[in-house]
């Protein structure tokens, strides 16, 4: 790691991890008209190439179970298709949009099938566009599915599949910066409390300055913990490995293949060019190593790729392009986002455990993260039930739809 040192010794708000969540947060501070601070973005490796962002499926949903969950996703949808405009009418910005292949969800079984149901009503109610299928009507849409054992499966076709989150990641940081954000490759190795324990007053970088800062935020990402570790936190995130494979079908299908969640938890979806993504852990689901990126070469050979062979069947002759493994910062008390201000440490904040979906939650995740850090309280989408206090409460938020 090659470090850089700061400008300066003292900021506003210091921001450690700067992959999408972290780039997400600097921007929207940036872009409130109420915050003149100074922001320092902190990160290991501003390449980001082990981080959760860039081994990511880049997909939205709105199929979630929870209607919070739902609204943030559909804030998402508003500001990739409105980037330019959210990012103050920048000619530079890229028009973008979503490719809206869908998420098909796939129940084998009448429990499952039941909590489809009762996720479809939340999302209709606020909107969303999901609609229930019977196997006759997912095997007359997608002919290539082998339904045999499914009861009923779940599909929205607006604003649900594929994202450019690469061109909004790129241009968070490249407009937060013309905005004065600082963005240094190096590492907080220590956080500093005052005597009373009760706010931060420094945080300590590898090569040695000591950082005063007045608010500190948490998005590190599958290290989250150990960031909390440095001011004496505990919280309830470790990296979970996910393994992702690109593969060609000798016998492409003949229309889009949405990203499809078989009962097994195996996922594949539409790549373009005749290539798919699949999606992957094996059923031992053990906290990785925070450096751990090997493949395990036989879960795709005996596991993945039989399950795919079976649910599509033009799958059985296929071959692998290219393959990774990544980290979910996964959240073992609810799988839930966890935010807001720490308890006791009250300028320690937390934007951390998004269990796979942070992608798609960053715009409305950052959003509010700037929101609670500059006026105390959430002007747009009420947060509160992400909060840090509901861990030691015991207060869990359970979201079915989790992949």
């Amino acid at each position: 790691m090659k470090t850089q040192t700061p400008q300066s010794t003292s900021y506003d708000v210091v921001i450690i991890g700067g992959a999408m969540m972290g780039a997400s947060a600097a921007w929207f501070l940036s872009d409130d008209k109420d915050f003149d601070g100074k922001v320092l973005v902190v990160d290991r490796d501003l390449s980001y190439e082990n981080t959760s962002t860039m081994h990511t499926n880049s997909c939205m949903r709105q199929q979630f179970s929870g209607e919070l969950n739902v609204r943030i996703s559909q804030f998402a949808a508003d500001f990739v298709k409105n980037l330019p405009r959210y990012m103050g009418n920048d000619d530079r910005v890229p028009e973008l949009s979503i490719r809206s292949f869908g998420y098909m969800y796939l129940a084998d079984n009448d429990g499952f099938a039941e909590v489809l149901r009762e996720s479809q009503a939340v999302q209709v109610a606020v909107g969303a566009a999901t609609q229930l299928m019977t196997p006759d009507q997912i095997k007359a849409a997608y002919p290539f599915y082998n339904v045999d054992d499914i009861v009923l499966g779940s599909i929205n076709l607006v604003d649900e599949g594929f994202w450019d989150a690469t061109a909004v990641f790129d241009w968070w940081r490249k407009s937060a910066r013309e905005r004065g954000v600082e963005y240094i490759e190096n590492e907080v190795v220590a956080i500093t409390k005052n005597a009373a324990g009760t706010r931060v007053e420094s945080v300590t970088l590898k090569s040695g300055e000591v950082i005063s800062c007045g608010q500190v935020l948490n998005a590190s990402g599958p290290r989250a913990s150990r960031t909390a570790e440095m001011a004496g936190i505990t919280v309830p995130i470790e990296p979970r490995k996910r393994f992702s494979w690109i593969f060609s079908a000798e016998k492409s299908l003949d229309r889009d293949l949405p990203l499809t969640i078989d009962p097994s938890g195996i996922h594949v979806r539409e790549n373009g060019g005749g290539t798919y993504q699949c999606g992957g852990h094996s059923n031992i689901d053990p906290a990785a190593d925070y450096d751990d990126f090997d493949m395990d070469h036989s879960i795709w050979e005996n596991h993945v790729w039989p399950i795919l062979a079976t649910r599509i069947p033009q799958f059985e002759a296929i071959k692998v392009q290219s393959e990774w493994a990544g980290h979910y910062a996964y959240n073992t008390f609810d799988h839930n986002a966890i935010l807001g201000p720490h308890l006791e440490v009250e300028n320690f904040f937390f934007l951390n455990g998004f269990s796979g979906h942070g992608l798609q939650q960053s715009p409305a995740m950052g959003r509010g993260t700037a929101e609670i850090i500059v006026h105390g309280a959430y002007k747009t989408l009420d947060m509160t039930q992400f909060h840090f206090d509901r861990i030691p409460a015991g207060r869990k938020i359970i979201e079915k739809a989790i992949i």
